[in-house]
């Protein structure tokens, strides 16, 4: 992992349950994700692109050297959560890509989370099968 005495852009990023911690060097391109590489840690290349995308809205794809740690939930939701992060790292990088990353709804973080299970209930809306007798 990089030494931190290097400057760099800080983004938290969110999805569900999932928590992503995103710092952007000047760099090329390099995408560690828990100290492993981005084809190492997700297998699917959907995963990648969409971790990927707001590089390519703003054309800032092979500037930046991403390090991110990302805990909780599943590896859709932190692919989400370490996207979320990297647009906001690119704030603090220039403002101006507001409006783009904006549009494009990588700024907006994704609140739905699994709904708690109720009690008298199987899971959190299932009913337990009625019994007539």
């Amino acid at each position: 992992m990089f030494t931190s005495d290097k400057p760099y852009f800080y983004g938290t990023g969110r999805r569900k349950k999932s928590v992503a911690r995103v710092r952007l060097y000047p760099g090329t391109g390099k995408i560690t994700i828990n100290n492993r590489d981005i084809d190492d840690y997700f297998g699917l290349d959907t995963l990648k692109l969409i971790v990927n995308q707001p590089f390519a809205i703003t054309n800032t794809a092979g500037k930046f050297d991403v390090v991110c740690r990302v805990n909780g939930g599943g590896f859709s939701g932190q692919a989400g959560a370490i996207r979320h992060g990297i647009a906001r790292a690119l704030l603090s990088v220039d403002e101006s890509y507001r409006p783009l990353l904006k549009k494009a709804g990588f700024l907006t973080r994704d609140p739905r989370m699994k709904e708690r299970k109720k009690y008298g209930l199987k899971a959190a809306r299932r009913a337990p099968q009625f019994s007539k007798r």
